[in-house]
C-alpha cells in the first residue's frame, strides 16, 4: 500500500495538470481547422478518441518513467551503495520480493489508474476551451465525444498501460538493485531508468497498437 501510494496518488496532480494542460491545447489546435471546413461538431469527438486510444496512455507512462522511474532506480541504487540490501539478505529476507516486487505490481496496478485520470482531465481542459469559444453546454459536449466511442476504444489503449507499468518497473529496479559503482551509480542508475523505460514505453507502444489494431479491426481509426 505504501509504495501504491507513493507511485500512484504522489503521481496524480501532474498526471491531472498534464492532461487538463493537454486537452486545452488540443483543442485550440484542432477547433481553427475543424471550423474551417464545417466540422466544429466533431471537436468532442476527435478530443474522446484520440486521448482515449493515444494521448492519455502513451503520456502517462512517459510522465510516470520520468517522476517514478528515477526515484525507484535512485532509492534501490542508494540501498544498495548503503550497504542497506546486504543488510535485509542477512536477515534472511529476500531482498528482491522485498524489495523490487511491490514497486513493479504497484506500477502494473497504477497506470492504468492514472491513465484514467489523464483522459477524464483532457476531456475537462478540451470542454473549457471549447465553451470559451462557442459556449456549449457540458452534456452536448459529453454527449458528443461519446457518440462514436466504443468499449474497444477505451478499455483496449487503458490496459496495455499496465505493459508500460511493468517495463518501468523492471527496469528502474534493475538499473538501481544491480549497481555496483557506490555512490557514483545512484545518479547514473536514475538517469538510466528514465531513458531506458522511456525508449521501451515508445517501442511497445507501436508493438501494442499493432496488436490491438488485429485484435480489435474498429480500433484502426
Amino acid at each position: 500500500m505504501r509504495q501504491m501510494a507513493e507511485i500512484g496518488s504522489k503521481s496524480l496532480p501532474l498526471v491531472v495538470a498534464s492532461g487538463f494542460a493537454l486537452g486545452t491545447v488540443m483543442t485550440l489546435h484542432t477547433r481553427s481547422t475543424l471550423v474551417m471546413f464545417g466540422a466544429a461538431a466533431i471537436i468532442p469527438t476527435v478530443q474522446a478518441l484520440a486521448f482515449f486510444v493515444e494521448i492519455g496512455p502513451l503520456v502517462a507512462g512517459l510522465l510516470l518513467a520520468g517522476r517514478v522511474g528515477s526515484g525507484i532506480g535512485a532509492v534501490l541504487a542508494n540501498m544498495r551503495a548503503t550497504e542497506q540490501v546486504d543488510g535485509i539478505e542477512s536477515l534472511s529476507i529476500d531482498a528482491f520480493k522485498f524489495l523490487v516486487v511491490p514497486r513493479v505490481v504497484s506500477c502494473v496496478l497504477a497506470l492504468p489508474l492514472l491513465t484514467l485520470f489523464m483522459d477524464f482531465a483532457g476531456l475537462l481542459g478540451g470542454y473549457l476551451s471549447e465553451f470559451a469559444a462557442s459556449r456549449i453546454s457540458f452534456e452536448l459536449y459529453i454527449t458528443r465525444a461519446f457518440e462514436n466511442v466504443v468499449l474497444s476504444n477505451f478499455l483496449a489503449p487503458t490496459l496495455k498501460t499496465a505493459v508500460f507499468g511493468f517495463i518501468i518497473g523492471t527496469v528502474s529496479s534493475y538499473f538501481g538493485y544491480t549497481t555496483n559503482e557506490g555512490a557514483a551509480g545512484v545518479g547514473r542508475a536514475a538517469t538510466n531508468s528514465v531513458v531506458v523505460s522511456s525508449l521501451l514505453i515508445i517501442l511497445a507502444d507501436v508493438i501494442l497498437v499493432k496488436c490491438i489494431f488485429f485484435v480489435f479491426p474498429e480500433n484502426a481509426l
